[in-house]
């Protein structure tokens, strides 16, 4: 059996399922597209960008301004299958020169949020672009600038018409992201999930993966998952079963079908909802238990006070970041919890089984042994 048929892509592909873009994806075409036209008078259009897995999609423009200083051009977001809150919705990105030596410098526009609180990838006051979504802006104004002569030094304000009464749909005001949405993504693409179709396609992936003689699979909550485990374990494309958020079907379907590894990996803060219990890691269905986190955190040697700040903490990023602080194992005690959870779900099947928990950067924040 071909390799090329296991993996994150043939998952995709088994769903039938169309795929689509991320709101930090239409951001980015929007921004490339006004910066273009701000140095040469003319708005490409469609206008093509590089994401960061290598496809190259182009994108048609719904908004084309420009006046004097600055451009503004849109796209209209299309989530493909997916049933997700911002499909339609119209990004914009307007672009101002700046001196040089000035960098790139984003703003919220209207519907974009602002970061009010801790915890989250972006310093409080931060407009809610994502690091991803900014490095895919900062590149593609660059390869601008380089083709045009241009110092690349600009302001990038991002907005979403509508976007304010979107994010009432979102977890945003929870978070503390006040006044819009988050501009999102790591890979540029949304992944579409039926859950019957995912759920299929991750037992497709075990299967096929089984049939070529592969021992040790991975289930991996995204893409920087998947690259923790091939770094650390070396794992072929056939041996990563894109879980997202499907642990439970990951872990039932490989008690039925054992294989003599599984190590399971993703963000620190959804594989805490594991450990807690949950089988369902999607944000709708399952959150993220700081009460939970508090007690692993006092039974790791946390005294009162950080107990108590843990409990209080606005996100899972910001209670590991206060007991990584404090020199307390959160990560560690999350993914030991994780897994015996996992293997708890296993009831004896003979799959010896590790967990690796990781930061949005991919750096790794917890592990457990396998057992």
């Amino acid at each position: 059996m071909s390799e090329a048929r296991g993996g994150r892509s043939a998952q995709l592909k088994h769903t039938g399922l169309r795929p689509g873009w991320t709101t930090g994806a239409c951001a980015t075409a929007a921004t490339t597209a006004a910066y273009t036209a701000l140095l040469t008078g003319d708005f490409p259009d469609p206008v093509t960008v590089a994401l960061p897995k290598g496809q190259s999609p182009a994108f048609a423009l719904a908004v084309e301004e420009l006046t004097g200083d600055r451009a503004t051009a849109g796209v209209v977001k299309d989530a493909g299958d997916d049933p997700d809150v911002t499909h339609g919705a119209l990004v914009r990105a307007t672009v101002r020169r700046l001196p040089p030596g000035s960098g790139v410098v984003f703003r919220a526009g209207p519907g974009v949020g602002t970061v009010t609180r801790p915890g989250l990838p972006l310093d409080v006051g931060e407009p809610a672009i994502n690091p991803v979504p900014r490095q895919m802006m900062r590149d593609h104004i660059a390869r601008v600038a380089a083709d045009h002569g241009d110092t690349g030094d600009v302001e990038i304000t991002v907005s979403v018409d509508h976007g304010e009464e979107i994010a009432r749909s979102t977890w945003n005001p929870r978070l503390g992201i006040l006044g819009g949405l988050s501009i999102l993504g790591t890979t540029g693409i949304v992944v579409p999930y039926s859950c019957s179709a995912w759920i299929d396609s991750i037992r497709r992936g075990v299967d096929v993966a089984r049939a070529a003689g592969h021992t040790h699979v991975a289930g991996c909550t995204g893409s920087t998952s998947e690259k923790t485990v091939v770094a650390e374990y070396g794992l072929p494309e056939i041996a990563l079963l894109d879980m997202g958020d499907f642990a439970g079907a990951v872990l039932k379907y490989v008690r039925r079908h054992p294989v003599d590894r599984l190590t399971v990996c993703g963000g620190f803060a959804k594989l805490s909802k594991l450990a807690a219990g949950h089988l369902d890691l999607h944000s709708a269905r399952s959150q993220v238990d700081k009460g939970f986190l508090a007690e692993l955190a006092r039974q790791g040697g946390a005294d009162a006070s950080l107990t108590a700040e843990v409990a209080d903490a606005n996100t899972g990023l910001a209670a590991l970041q206060l007991c990584a602080a404090a020199g307390v194992p959160l990560g560690d005690l999350v993914a030991v919890a994780a897994r015996d959870q996992a293997l708890s779900v296993l009831r004896g099947a003979p799959v010896a089984v590790d967990v690796i928990c990781i930061d949005r950067a991919g750096t790794v924040v917890g592990r457990s042994e396998v057992r």
